[in-house]
């Protein structure tokens, strides 16, 4: 073999036989369930008793003796157990933390989108505001109405030769009253020129 073959094999990592595939996230679920057992008062409970039934049993019952006082066995039972615990605790801590981070960006996104949506609300609403000062109301309507109205009244009573018959039936009367009145006058006012 050359040189440069025999190094590039040596500098590349060779595969094992013996790969151990596991999946990250399975291992992570189960720690976490194990992590919350470990935090349960029923976890205490069944410790503390499996503790006192253990102390009990080597204290007193003399051909069972299978950890005398000191307890070495059960220390070393509890330094395991807690070599495993920790790491375990600290596993399930971390990926509540990745939860936790993924929940806090997704409350920002959704708050930034709630606030530039009530932002736009509030441009909106202050549109409506303005262009409902611009819009015509029923009152103002009625009113220019009736001027309009009363404008092409006075505008026939102008232009009529004296039997308007556009204007109200109140408004004939009193110009034909106004009219005999006149009539009258004139009539009155020729015998005296007499």
């Amino acid at each position: 073999m050359t040189e440069h073959s025999t190094r590039g094999r040596l500098e590349t990592p060779s595969e094992s036989r013996f790969r151990f595939d596991w999946d990250a996230e399975a291992m992570a679920r189960s720690s976490e369930r194990v992590a919350r057992f470990l935090g349960t008062g029923r976890y205490l409970a069944i410790q503390t008793i499996i503790v006192v039934v253990w102390i009990l049993l080597n204290v007193f019952a003399v051909s069972l003796r299978w950890d005398p006082y000191p307890f070495i066995l059960l220390n070393l039972a509890f330094s395991t157990q807690a070599a495993y615990a920790a790491p375990l605790i600290l596993l399930a801590q971390n990926r509540q933390d990745n939860r936790d981070r993924v929940a806090l960006d997704e409350d920002r996104r959704r708050a930034a989108q709630t606030k530039a949506d009530t932002e736009f609300l509030a441009r909106e609403l202050a549109a409506l505001r303005l262009a409902v000062g611009e819009v015509v109301t029923r009152d103002y309507l009625r009113r220019e109405l009736e001027d309009v109205k009363d404008a092409l009244l006075r505008l026939t009573d102008e232009t009529a030769d004296g039997t308007d018959k556009t204007d109200r039936p109140g408004e004939r009367k009193k110009k034909k009253v106004t009219e005999r009145k006149r009539s009258e006058v004139a009539v009155s006012s020729q015998k005296d020129g007499e």
